[in-house]
């Protein structure tokens, strides 16, 4: 999923700059400088990371994805068990208890599971109305009975939206409510959330597994400039930073007092296009605009050697990736010639750039610089990060770079989103395919991996012949840490395991 950019007034931001210090601190609280704040805690109704890598470690799932991110262990499920025919999964629920001490039942699961699939807040739904039902046998058994058999559906259950919530709170308190104080049965409880600032978050005495969480607590801080939080880091007035600017790590790999963190990562970075602004609904203009870029100039240049080259939806080392796609040579007299062709010459368009964001910036001057060479002006509009998103969803735009990471292991999650038409008007780019959409519901139940794989080939090459987005990049996840701080790592689906996190 992406990044969600959000309100951060100069007021908060001088508050953390004052404050920071203090706060880092305090034994046992470890501080994470981040750039945005997060937009709900209640899991259906966001797909941006800022808010699934709190949830990881607040929330708890009844299927975990492990730290190398290649297999499913349990998590909330002790077990579970598949029937023959593929269509009916039973779960056996540890002892498990929520923050407010009330005991995570199957009646708890079953109904978080048809609240993501029913809730017309839901930004997950298309992904879970294979579910039939899904009941309660007993306190510690849950039984789900898919529609049809399911590939994805196993993987599904790792994603952090569909944690198990506590019925009874949300149906007392309201949704609105526990969006912003959540009861979770993660390793950690929310204290306090400060909207624009931080949220600060204490060790749940209740976590199943709390003997051996050794933090006391996590401030999760919101400092929307790069340069600045690596400053915090480097000045120890931080324990960790998150998104370390390419160009600052070969610097701070020198500073004694810090170690940099890479980790495998499914990282894509790409260009949206809105396809509901006129010309760009041309096929022929999309390629063209693909062709007019250099995107192993982009990679040398920003990256500093650290991201490779993107051609497919569908990251390296992710299931199924198809390493074959056709990558567009750079061309920007032939991406000339299309677009007068295409009755696009002269063309000129609106191109949000996330002001702060170093990477961002640097790839919008470079976008301009290229797409000049094939006749196309770009009208670069930076805007602070609390309007970017919006004017996505809003369609108040018609180039911008976003990311993308995946959330579970299976290739479905993202395909439905960027490609099945239904959700997240495609990713805000307005993309349609019926061909596609058909390709993407068929994929997600057909259960033979030979017959599945060569359906998300076609996905590829058909993403990619369609231009439904301009892949970018693929890098690492790059943090940064003071020396003292042990096991402050991502799996490939970007999930921080804070309960091994140590400060010492």
């Amino acid at each position: 999923m992406t990044a969600k950019w959000t309100k951060l007034s100069v007021a908060t931001v001088l508050a953390t700059l004052i404050f920071g210090a203090s706060i880092a601190e305090a034994a046992g609280v470890l501080t994470i400088g981040r750039r945005e704040d997060g937009t709900t805690f209640d899991p259906i109704k966001t797909a941006q990371n800022v808010d699934n890598w709190v949830f990881s470690n607040v929330f708890d799932v009844l299927v975990r994805v492990d730290k190398s991110g290649t297999k499913l262990i349990p998590g909330l499920a002790e077990s579970w068990t598949i029937s023959d025919d593929g269509l009916t999964y039973t779960f056996k629920l540890r002892d498990a208890k929520f923050s407010n001490g009330d005991a995570v039942t199957a009646d708890d699961a079953a109904f978080s599971i048809l609240r993501i699939r029913d809730n017309p807040g839901s930004l997950w739904a298309d992904s879970f109305k294979v579910v039939d039902t899904a009941t309660a046998a007993d306190p510690k058994t849950l039984v789900v009975k898919l529609k049809t058999q399911s590939a994805p559906f196993l993987s599904s259950m790792a994603l952090p939206n569909v944690s198990v919530l506590p019925k009874k709170v949300l149906e007392s308190e309201g949704e609105d409510a526990f969006g912003e104080a959540p009861i979770g049965s993660g390793a950690f409880s929310v204290k306090e959330w400060r909207r624009g600032d931080r949220v600060i978050l204490e060790k749940n005495p209740n976590y199943w597994d709390a003997a051996h969480v050794s933090l006391d607590g996590v401030e999760w801080i919101s400092i929307p400039d790069d340069n600045t939080r690596m400053l915090k880091v480097q000045a120890g007035e931080l324990d960790t930073a998150l998104f370390v600017p390419f160009s600052r790590v070969a610097e701070l790999q020198k500073d004694p007092n810090l170690k940099v963190v890479l980790n495998p990562s499914t990282r894509e970075d790409h260009m949206l296009i809105n396809h509901s602004h006129g010309l760009l609904g041309k096929k022929e203009v999309r390629q063209a605009i693909d062709m007019a870029i250099d995107k192993k100039t982009i990679v040398d240049a920003v990256t500093f050697g650290l991201g490779e080259v993107a051609y497919s939806y569908i990251p390296k080392g992710a299931l199924y990736h198809y390493a074959d796609n056709l990558q567009r040579p750079y061309d920007p007299e032939k991406a000339k010639a299309m677009l007068a062709a295409a009755g696009a010459s002269d063309l000129k368009l609106n191109y949000v750039v996330n002001a702060g964001n170093e990477a961002d910036e640097q790839i919008a001057v470079l976008m301009q610089q290229m797409l000049a060479k094939a006749g196309v002006t770009l009208d670069l509009q930076k805007v602070d990060p609390s309007q970017s998103w919006n004017m996505l969803i809003d369609g108040s735009y018609d180039l911008s770079v976003m990311y993308w990471t995946n959330d579970i292991l299976d290739p479905d999650q993202k395909t439905t989103f960027t490609l099945g038409d239904d959700s997240n008007m495609n990713y805000m780019t307005r993309y349609k395919s019926q061909p596609v959409k058909d390709l993407v519901a068929a994929a997600r139940v057909e259960m033979d991996p030979k017959k599945r794989e060569q359906m998300y080939i076609d996905l590829q090459k058909m993403a990619k012949d369609d231009v439904n987005w301009i892949d970018l990049y693929y890098s690492p996840y790059i943090n940064v840490t003071r020396a003292n701080i042990e096991n402050f790592d991502q799996n490939p689906l970007g999930r921080f395991f804070l309960e091994e996190t140590k400060k010492n």
